[in-house]
């Protein structure tokens, strides 16, 4: 594994799935899962108006224009399309998004259009062989290129990450890896009192895939603890993003953020993600600071830096430093 030189750059991922993240869950979240379509909208419009590109990783089945529910060709577990074929049946709403997808590539924000997997299995399951990732990734990929798009970069389905090889194996370049910091209180007291960086490094694994580790889930401290800091003090994810970015500016590095449409269930959310998107903006204009894909990530990372710069890495070969 090869560890690259980083610039400073941020970069924001989002998990574009409506009903699909939770399909598989009891109880539903039900706010969550209602929130999904006004969150993607609410979050194309924060990014154009502040002209922030972002890696979408869309689930390929909002893509379609209809099913039956049952995808016989598909080797899922049984009961995988349950919620689909009974509880969800009446709620295109929940399992199509083809108008949510048209605004995202409408877009007059250059984001990377992303996969998510065809249905969000979980790639590090047990019950996930490789038959099943081949048929995940073969589905979103066809449906993909119905719709004209390439994808370079994919997200794991709760970052549950497995069977790499799939992925170099359909010519991805690039997948966000698991952050090496906490969510929520932890998170927080590990980079506020510990002073612990936020920011990653990419690195090219041994399947010549990039990996682009999250820094912060920016929706990782919610509930009442959330409404008891605010009203002693200032949103805690918005003051520990801003950290994030500073110390991406200070130190020529990489920082990730990452959430779902869906976290964005109440103004405040919206009010949130607006604060963090402001200061992104304006941090850029101040300063040499850039904001990129994960696939600018995986470009810049692979492009070969000559016989004096150290790392090459590129159509999947690996060299050390000099």
């Amino acid at each position: 594994m090869v560890v690259v030189a980083q610039m400073g750059s941020v970069v924001c991922s989002l998990d574009a799935e409506l009903g699909w993240g939770f399909h598989d869950l009891e109880p539903l979240p039900t706010e969550r899962v209602e929130a999904g379509r006004r969150g993607w909208s609410t979050m194309l419009e924060l990014c154009e108006e502040f002209d922030i590109p972002a890696t979408w990783a869309v689930v390929g089945h909002l893509m379609l224009e209809g099913c039956d529910g049952v995808h016989e060709d598909h080797p899922a577990p049984d009961g995988w399309f349950e919620r689909e074929r009974t509880d969800w049946w009446d709620r295109p709403d929940l399992r199509f998004g083809r108008d949510l997808v048209d605004d995202l590539l409408q877009s007059s924000v250059d984001h990377e259009f992303a996969s998510h997997s065809f249905s969000h299995v979980l790639f590090g399951a047990p019950s996930t062989d490789r038959e099943l990732a081949v048929a995940e990734l073969e589905c979103s990929l066809e449906i993909a290129d119905q719709w004209g798009q390439h994808v370079d970069s994919f997200i794991y389905p709760r970052n549950d990450v497995g069977h790499r090889d799939v992925l170099a194996e359909f010519g991805l370049n690039a997948y966000r890896g698991t952050s090496p910091t906490y969510d929520g209180v932890r998170g927080l007291f590990d980079s506020t009192v510990r002073d612990q960086t936020m920011l990653v490094e990419p690195t090219v694994d041994e399947y010549g895939l990039v990996n682009v580790p999250a820094s912060m889930f920016l929706f990782g401290f919610e509930g009442p603890a959330r409404t008891v800091a605010e009203s002693i003090w200032q949103d805690p994810m918005v003051l520990q993003a801003k950290r994030g970015i500073d110390e991406a500016v200070r130190n020529d590095g990489l920082f990730h953020m990452w959430l779902h449409p869906n976290n964005l269930t109440h103004p405040r959310d919206d009010h949130r993600m607006r604060a963090i998107l402001e200061y992104l903006s304006r941090r850029r204009a101040e300063t040499d600071l850039t904001v990129e894909t994960m696939g600018d990530v995986a470009r810049r990372v692979r492009v070969p830096r000559g016989v004096d710069g150290g790392t090459v890495a590129a159509d999947g070969g690996i060299m050390g430093d000099n």
